[in-house]
């Protein structure tokens, strides 16, 4: 009789069919994965966006510093 090695001893066991919790959790994760990128993509165009608008325009003026009234004695 053959020694018993590592590979005969501990055989890898059969993959697993997939569950149907499986591929819903598969599913969710690919359409928040989707959504994740649209978000990101639209926050780097709108934040580009502010970017040059704010680039292009001029500074606006300092606003004086209002005066409180007296108060009467």
């Amino acid at each position: 009789m053959a020694k018993p090695t590592k590979i005969t001893l501990f055989k890898d066991p059969k993959p697993k069919a997939e569950t149907l919790m499986d591929k819903t959790t598969r599913a969710v994760r690919q359409i928040l994965d989707e959504e994740t990128e649209r978000r990101e993509v639209k926050t780097a165009r709108l934040r580009k966006a502010r970017l040059e608008r704010e680039a292009s325009a001029p500074d606006p003026a300092p606003k004086k510093a209002r005066r409180s009234p007296r108060a009467k004695p």
